[in-house]
């Protein structure tokens, strides 16, 4: 039940999610303690009642590989390759194990497999826009349905805590909060001096080679909100701002590079998880317009791995690799 996270899809999703997306686990926690049993959970889809500690959990899209790191009692996920990379052996060989009730897309899911599953609440993911692709009356006629999916690329810290709250899952989770929260800690303490001083651009992973443009990422974005917490700021700010990662990266023609990048200390962009360049970045790093950018001239560009980061766990991974990158930094 994957999403790409494109200028059309995911400029789609609406801002305005970011509000309902917040504020659910106290509302929740305190109706688990008025009802016992169930508890009403502000979701997407409205206000949903739910088991107060679910037993039987399908979750699909960005709600699965949270669940997988909170240890919650999946009895089905849909499929997440895009994840994998990401994933600790310990929770890839979970999310193997785990019964596949959906595809990569939302389209692709399973009624039939999700009622053999015998669910007692379901996560749905994905964002707003493509739960029309879903029947959810279908999927409700099994369990209590709850759609939490992605809004502005910065939020997975909310949704994820949304999601992992649905699930009655939140020890598990705290626990990779702080683990994250004190390693982005650690390391905004060794670059105090350097980052914070310093105008940076990235370059994201989702240009299109064919049209000629390539991605601009500004701070709150995929490949810059997570630096954001070592210090880092990506200059500048969205020339028409739209919903969703509209709001906070736009997608320039190729030409623009100089007008774009010109003022940046530092240039940063998304390689994959293995370290290779997408071939939208590569028609970047191509460019003789790239390679005359002050910051590039002066060797002040770095890859990014694990942009596409969405758990405090695989954040842990990206702050490793920003440091990585970055570590050249403090030796200038």
């Amino acid at each position: 039940m994957s999403i790409r996270r494109s200028s059309g899809l995911v400029g789609a999703v609406s801002l305005a999610l970011v509000l309902v997306g917040c504020g659910s686990s106290s509302e929740g926690g305190s109706d688990a303690s008025d009802q016992g049993k169930t508890r009403v959970f502000a979701a997407d889809n409205g206000k949903i009642t739910i088991p107060a500690d679910p037993k039987r959990v399908v979750a699909t899209g960005y709600a699965v590989p949270v669940m997988i790191e909170a240890d919650a009692p999946l009895v089905g996920i849909s499929s997440w390759k895009r994840g994998e990379p990401m994933m600790t052996e310990e929770d890839l060989a979970t999310y193997k194990k785990l019964t596949k009730v959906a595809g990569e897309q939302a389209a692709e899911t399973n009624y039939e497999a999700v009622a053999e599953a015998d669910p007692d609440l379901i996560v749905i993911g994905v964002p707003a826009p493509v739960l029309g692709d879903i029947d959810i009356k279908r999927l409700e006629s099994i369990a209590p349905v709850v759609a939490i999916g992605p809004t502005v690329p910065s939020a997975w810290r909310e949704l994820s805590h949304k999601q992992a709250d649905a699930a009655g899952a939140l020890k598990q989770f705290d626990a990779a909060k702080n683990t994250y929260e004190a390693r982005a800690a650690e390391l905004s303490k060794k670059y105090k001096d350097v980052l914070p001083r310093l105008k940076l651009g990235h370059v994201g992973a989702y240009g299109e080679v064919a049209k000629g443009t390539f991605q601009r990422e500004f701070n709150g974005s995929w490949g810059t909100n997570i630096a954001e917490d070592l210090g880092a700021t990506y200059y500048g700010k969205v020339k028409e701002p739209g919903p969703g990662s509209r709001a906070v990266s736009e997608y320039p023609s190729v030409e623009e590079l100089p007008a774009a990048f010109g003022e940046a200390d530092v240039m940063t962009y998304s390689v994959n998880a293995d370290g290779s360049i997408p071939k939208s970045v590569q028609y970047v790093l191509d460019s003789k317009l790239w390679k005359n950018l002050p910051a590039v001239k002066a060797g002040k560009a770095f890859p990014f791995r694990y942009t596409e980061a969405a758990t405090y766990g695989e954040a842990v991974q990206t702050l490793d690799a920003i440091d990585k990158s970055l570590a050249p930094l403090l030796n200038r």
